[in-house]
């Protein structure tokens, strides 16, 4: 593998993401399915290539993402799998993994 194992970048959901209107109004907060597709656009873009998702054996929301809010997210990668983790202010937002096949 050419790339580093080990991925790190700030993710930020706008407040005008097509996915907040009516999710919790008044007090939105970003949905798990958008923060998951976060990861895996971020992952393509370190890797400059698509990934072959093959399930999300595992995932844990641990607390809430505001919009316009800075997170870090963290990427590993083996050969079967795509770890990753959602920080804010050192406090877990959410983390799991992806089982990826072969890349494109």
């Amino acid at each position: 593998m050419s790339k580093a194992a080990v991925h790190r970048a700030t993710v930020r959901i706008p407040a005008d993401h097509p996915a907040l209107p009516g999710h919790f109004p008044g007090r939105p907060i970003v949905p798990g399915v958008v923060l998951l597709q976060c990861v895996l656009d971020e992952a393509e873009r370190w890797l400059g290539k698509k990934l072959s998702v093959g399930g999300l054996p595992q995932a844990k929301f641990a607390a809430p993402l505001l919009p316009e809010q800075d997170a870090e997210l963290e990427l590993r990668l083996t050969k079967n799998e795509l770890r990753f983790s959602v920080t804010r202010n050192a406090q877990v937002v959410t983390q799991g993994l992806f089982a990826t096949g072969s890349t494109s």
